[in-house]
């Protein structure tokens, strides 16, 4: 962990996630950063299993890391099979088919500043040992360091790689912008109705954003369901 931290200055991206997710003993590290109010942006993931389970809570709105955004405490869920049903009622029903057995969210605040979450998922149910929560914490101290701009870092550099360069949920953001337009709504309800679709369909976020940007998926002014050819023949 301290070549980790030394490296923080100069490395990002999957690799770096990789390198961090082995050194604490999980099989999978996401960082998030809010980008306005309780809503996040993926800024990296280890691997595809945590990006689908942060792309999971974001369609939901609900699990332990918007938990940890919302209250700035430790979510720390060694077994997840002993977590009783009504704490994430939607949340694990979903992702049962998931190899994660444990998740611990550590929330990325400095003072009354929240600036993310960094979520460790493991396809074991094991408690973290004390190494392992020393190491995170300072892995998670050093990222809200990092992300508040004190040392003159350019976020940029730290978004995982795309063929587009976008934004992981950039998609997403045009979407919510098209219903705004279409539906007449405020951002914040349009991103509702497109979180509302992705559930009702059994889609991720990003492709039923990628269908309304496509325009594929109409969504109508009365109705969550999409107003779409295909489903119309279906």
């Amino acid at each position: 962990m301290t070549e980790i931290l030394r490296l923080l200055h100069a490395r990002a991206g999957p690799r770096f996630a990789e390198d961090c997710a082995s050194v604490l003993g999980m099989d999978h590290l996401v960082v998030s950063l809010v980008v306005e109010g309780q809503v996040t942006e993926q800024l990296w993931s280890s691997g595809r299993t945590g990006a689908f389970f942060e792309d999971l809570q974001f369609t939901l709105g609900e699990g332990p890391g918007p938990d940890a955004l919302r209250t700035r405490v430790l979510i720390l869920e060694h077994d997840l099979s002993a977590v009783r049903a009504d704490r994430w009622p939607a949340l694990l029903p979903a992702m049962t088919h998931l190899p994660i057995r444990a998740v611990f969210c550590f929330p990325l605040s400095l003072g009354g500043i929240t600036v993310g979450v960094l979520t460790a998922l493991r396809s074991t149910p094991d408690p973290m040992t004390g190494q392992e929560m020393d190491d995170t914490l300072a892995l998670a101290t050093a990222l809200t360091l990092r992300f508040l701009g004190g040392d003159g870092v350019q976020l940029e550099s730290w978004i995982d790689p795309r063929p587009d360069g976008e934004l992981h949920r950039a998609v997403v953001h045009q979407a919510t912008g098209m219903l705004s337009v279409q539906l007449g709504l405020p951002l914040g309800q349009a991103l509702l109705r497109l979180r509302a679709y992705a559930y009702a369909h059994d889609r991720s976020i990003i492709e039923a954003a990628e269908s309304i940007v496509s325009r594929q998926v109409r969504l109508d002014h009365d109705s969550p369901e999409p107003d779409s050819p295909e489903e119309t023949r279906g």
